[in-house]
């Protein structure tokens, strides 16, 4: 997962990231039949004690039509810390980390649940 998660990343960080982007966010979805997915949003605002500011999305990067996708029988809470675990390898080791670290945060979580916090600037 974490070489195929690079890859995805790669090709969503080629594009320009707009300025009133203020921090990313990493929504998971449970698709059924060990099926999961994950799409990346902008957000105009960041609260590490909130998590509300992941539905300030300003911009959805074209993930949402073109999600990274997996395949697991590990249930939800398997799939969430594969992909935060990935996730965190490519803050340390991404082609592109420095435009997830150029923002105030990054957090990853479903979409109808709590977000991990995984990168908060000046940390």
């Amino acid at each position: 997962m974490i070489e195929e998660i690079k890859d995805w990343l790669d090709g969503v960080f080629a594009q320009p990231i707009p300025e009133d982007v203020a921090a990313f966010c990493f929504n998971l979805y449970e698709d059924g039949d060990g099926d999961w997915s994950a799409e990346l949003v902008g957000t105009k605002s960041f609260d590490a004690e909130d998590g509300d500011w992941a539905c300030d999305e300003v911009n959805d990067f074209g993930t949402r039509d073109e999600p990274f996708t997996w395949n697991s029988d590990e249930g939800w809470e398997g799939a969430l810390k594969s992909a935060v675990s990935a996730l965190k390898n490519y803050l340390e080791n991404g082609a592109y980390s420095d435009v997830l670290k150029s923002r105030s945060g990054v957090g990853v979580g479903f979409v109808d649940g709590d977000i991990e916090i995984i990168y908060k600037r000046g940390d």
